[in-house]
């Protein structure tokens, strides 16, 4: 019997990171620059995964090369 597995909808820090494919710095400065929310439980802070994908379709340059 195979196991279900969960995808998390929250991502850490580092997680979101590689998610975006940036440094853990950069997600940090873009979190503290306001360019998405987050969530603090206790000392974590988490990023809601939908909340990366509308920052990834804000960002997204939509002109031709």
């Amino acid at each position: 019997m195979k196991a279900d597995t969960v995808t998390p909808r929250l991502l850490s820090q580092h997680e979101a990171a590689s998610y975006l494919g940036v440094s853990y710095w950069t997600l940090r400065d873009l979190i503290f620059r306001g360019d998405f929310p987050y969530l603090r439980i206790k000392r974590r802070i988490l990023i809601d995964r939908a909340d990366l994908d509308s920052y990834i379709g804000r960002v997204k340059n939509s002109h031709g090369a």
